[in-house]
């Protein structure tokens, strides 16, 4: 009966056999075309433009293809400007505008430039698909002109079509259009391996920009974990995420982007710090806010409030979970206010400074009334933030702690693990965890602290499981001993700024350990990768992405300006297409300049496996689906022969 209901249902969709058999005729077809390319970045960290370019170039593919078609045909100038019309075509048409003598002539060129290397990056997918993932209103014209041919009759048609483009006065929005649907059609899915949030201006724009984009997934970062567990309305993760935005100057995002009212914080860190410099606090301007400038030295002030509240805060919840085994890092308990030291460790440090007006030295971890007020101000402000919820809503339905994807293990931080080796059990809620059933219980936890009716005392507690996933040192997501933020603001000497990884992170250096990895997570080493973010490769020192003899490849590269310098590039794509996976090592984007140009340097492209055979859409996850959905399709063309369901007309 179970199966009847089922085809019932499927047959609202197909109410006849040749409504069925079209469908088996199309899934057939779609499994005979090569595997969409594939697309893995990790490590965002709000840096919008560079991002967003790196999918608009599909990381240097779309000018490898305008090479193959116009080598020897344009100059190296031309293939350029073509290149930067499809990878920022407003900024380009603006040049343009001024620039051409004959505006029109230039557009007629260009769009059928574009319908070439539109043509090229279109030939993995049917041409149903590829109408779909065309502009509304202008995908009937584009879908004639990417099939025209060179039949004589119809030349005529198609220069028909071009010319009524641009005697209707649209070509500027075709233009644009086609060069959304290179970039869009260039990638057919995307993977990011988390921290879209923290250090650059505008994740918020980053999140805008992918609602919209046809196929992402994400795999969640601590980054991103500390802002979902803000979105909760956790203390713990609100005075983190910031505490790290103030300390990078990123007031339009909070303010203008996300709505966050920063007034209450602001007058209390301007009132209780009035007479205090504040010079450690003052924030790392990586990016000018253009809307809500804010003086630095009030900044200064804000990152040094919120700071103390977020020791105050994380001491809370380190005192109310023991299991986390974070005693260590209680430390305001541990400050000498008069000799101005700090005992870490059984470690005695000096300490910069010993302001600490907020602090009561017999009960360090209590919140005076007035920071209480901020925070109820700024939970409120962030709870009701339509635009932050919908963004946090976004991450969790479309993300996972980790993800398998045709044969391939992706995670952002690490899998615990010993020195010896082995996984490491982890305490939750009074139950050992480890390998892949640690990630799925962490995984069921943080949906249930979004998902879940739950009272105020259970919210708290997922929400501070979030702010463990954030910087606990058995955390997937963190991956280090301890996170130093207290040492990194109050202590001069660089000794005890150190954040020594886990030993996952030289066991990786070696084949064995990989395998066990994939091995847990039901992958075989012959045919499966680890794909891995987190921890910047430091290429400039001669450090490999490539770890465990070919088996995992770490692909944080310094995406994020804040990292250039240890990295010396700016960040890595993963590509895998039907014919191999490769690695495009990308140079620092640069911003469009006055004169409306912008230099583009495509990425070195290094091709690190070959496949044996080409990979079909049969041999992948899709195809797998589409397998079962072809049987389903042939029972429900045999319930009609057999008259078990009654076609309709």
């Amino acid at each position: 009966m179970a199966d009847i209901k089922y085809l019932e249902l499927l047959a609202k969709d197909y109410p006849n056999i040749e409504a069925a058999s079209a469908e088996i005729i199309n899934l057939n077809a779609i499994l005979a075309l090569p595997k969409g390319t594939e697309y893995f970045l990790s490590d965002l960290h709000g840096e919008h433009e560079a991002f967003i370019h790196m999918l608009k170039s599909a990381s240097g593919t779309i000018r490898s293809k305008i090479d193959e078609h116009y080598g020897g045909v344009l100059s190296e100038q031309d293939r350029s400007d073509l290149a930067a019309l499809i990878y920022n075509a407003d900024a380009e048409i603006k040049r343009r505008k001024k620039s051409e003598k004959d505006f029109a002539q230039w557009c007629t060129t260009v769009i059928y430039r574009l319908i070439t290397i539109c043509k090229s990056v279109s030939t993995k997918y049917t041409r149903s698909r590829v109408r779909r993932r065309l502009p509304k209103y202008l995908d009937y014209a584009m879908d004639e002109l990417l099939h025209a041919d060179d039949e004589e009759n119809k030349n005529h048609y198609y220069e028909s079509i071009i010319n009524s483009i641009i005697e209707c006065g649209i070509g500027e929005e075709f233009i644009t259009a086609m060069a959304e649907a290179i970039s869009v059609l260039a990638v057919d899915q995307l993977h990011i391996i988390g921290d879209i949030f923290d250090r650059g201006a505008h994740p918020d724009e980053i999140l805008d920009f992918l609602m919209g984009y046809h196929n992402v997934d994400f795999q969640w970062g601590n980054h991103d974990i500390v802002w979902m567990g803000a979105a909760t309305g956790n203390w713990a993760c609100i005075t983190n995420i910031l505490r790290m935005n103030i300390s990078y100057n990123n007031f339009d995002m909070l303010e203008v982007g996300y709505g966050i009212n920063l007034r209450p914080l602001a007058s209390f860190a301007a009132r209780v710090y009035a007479d205090d410099p504040c010079e450690k606090f003052m924030p790392h301007i990586l990016d000018e806010n253009k809307y809500d400038p804010i003086d630095e030295n009030l900044a200064a002030k804000m990152h040094k409030a919120i700071a103390i509240m977020q020791f105050k805060v994380e001491g809370q919840r380190i005192k109310a979970h023991p299991e986390y085994k974070m005693e260590k890092r209680l430390l305001l308990d541990k400050i000498d206010f008069e000799e101005g030291t700090v005992i870490i460790e059984g470690k005695k440090w000096k300490l910069r400074e010993t302001n600490f007006p907020t602090v009561d030295a017999n009960d360090p971890y209590a919140l005076s009334r007035d920071e209480e007020r901020v925070l109820n101000s700024l939970e409120a402000s962030i709870l009701n933030s339509e635009k932050l919820q919908r963004h946090i809503r976004f991450l969790f339905t479309q993300g996972d702690l980790y993800k398998k994807v045709n044969g391939n293990l992706l995670y952002h931080g690490c899998i615990p693990m010993s020195e010896d080796g082995e996984f490491t059990e982890v305490m939750i809620n009074g139950r050992a965890y480890k390998g892949k059933a640690l990630m799925d219980y962490l995984d069921e936890q943080v949906r249930a602290a979004y998902y879940t009716p739950c009272d105020s005392e259970e919210i708290g507690r997922l929400g501070d499981l979030m702010w463990y996933l954030w910087e606990g040192s058995d955390s997937p997501l963190f991956g280090k001993e301890k996170m130093t933020t207290f040492e990194r603001l109050f202590i001069a000497d660089k000794a005890a700024h150190k954040e020594p990884t886990r030993p996952y992170y030289k066991l990786i250096k070696d084949r064995a350990p990989c395998e066990k990895i994939l091995r847990e997570f039901g992958l075989s080493a012959r045919h499966s990768k680890i794909l891995n973010g987190h921890v910047p490769v430091k290429i400039k020192d001669g450090e490999s992405p490539i770890k465990g003899g070919g088996l995992l490849y770490v692909i944080d590269g310094g995406i994020s300006k804040a990292y250039q310098k240890q990295t010396g590039i700016a960040g890595y794509t993963f590509i895998f297409n039907s014919r191999f996976m490769a690695l495009a090592e990308h140079t620092p984007y640069e911003p469009l300049r006055e004169d409306g140009t912008q230099k583009f340097v495509s990425p070195v492209v290094k091709i690190v496996e070959t496949l044996p055979e080409r990979m079909m859409v049969l041999d992948s996850d899709q195809g797998a689906l589409m397998v079962n959905q072809i049987e389903d399709m042939k029972q429900l063309v045999n319930a009609y022969r057999t008259g078990i369901l009654k076609e309709v007309y």
